[in-house]
């Protein structure tokens, strides 16, 4: 029998949901839907696009409220900075070296963090699509290896409009009154959720 997913969520993440969570709340009206189709057992990986900065912010938000404590995969500078990388860390989210002897790392952490029933979040890309349109690019291997390994669900996710609070190349999100933000779900996507600004 499977067991159920694993929501436990360390210190670093309890801290960030009460720092971050209140500025989301206030800024962001959501729309969310289909959360009843997110595995409840075991664990899984779960691959939105990548259109902004502040794109783990908001799709965070939509699996934390929804009961779910995803592990994002990101680049290791962002662990460098000082606080947030404390802060990562102690919320066990998974470095990516990239270009290093350490490169492999994060796939046996993702592999290792699903087995343990936790929900892993994977950009298929590895990074912010750079197509005009913010469509999205050609996706790498990670999370289809990471899913073959452990025959674990692939949950693919379509959202839109946090780039227009932070486009991709914006140095700091702008959202305020005026500055809308969509996400909805691409033909086949088993869910939608979108968030506007206000």
């Amino acid at each position: 029998m499977t067991n159920p997913t694993d929501t436990s969520r360390p210190f670093g993440y309890r801290f960030a949901i009460r720092a971050l969570r209140p500025l989301l709340m206030a800024s962001t009206t959501r729309d969310w839907s289909g959360a009843e189709n997110l595995p409840s057992q075991g664990g899984w990986v779960v691959c939105p696009n990548h259109v902004s900065h502040i794109d783990p912010l908001v799709f965070a938000h939509f699996l934390v409220d929804n009961g779910h404590a995803p592990r994002f995969l990101g680049k290791y500078e962002v662990f460098d900075v000082p606080v947030v990388g404390a802060v990562l860390r102690s919320a066990d989210q998974i470095p990516v070296y990239r270009g290093s002897g350490r490169a492999t790392d994060a796939y046996r952490a993702a592999v290792a963090a699903v087995r343990a029933g936790k929900c892993v979040a994977i950009y298929p890309e590895g990074t912010l699509t750079r197509d005009p349109d913010l469509w999205p690019m050609r996706g790498k291997t990670g999370a289809a290896r990471v899913a073959l390994e452990t025959r674990c669900p692939v949950i693919p996710v379509a959202q839109w409009g946090p780039s227009s609070c932070c486009p991709p190349t914006a140095g700091a999100p702008t959202c305020g009154p005026g500055r809308g933000c969509r996400c909805g779900r691409a033909p086949r996507s088993p869910w939608r959720t979108s968030t506007t600004g206000r």
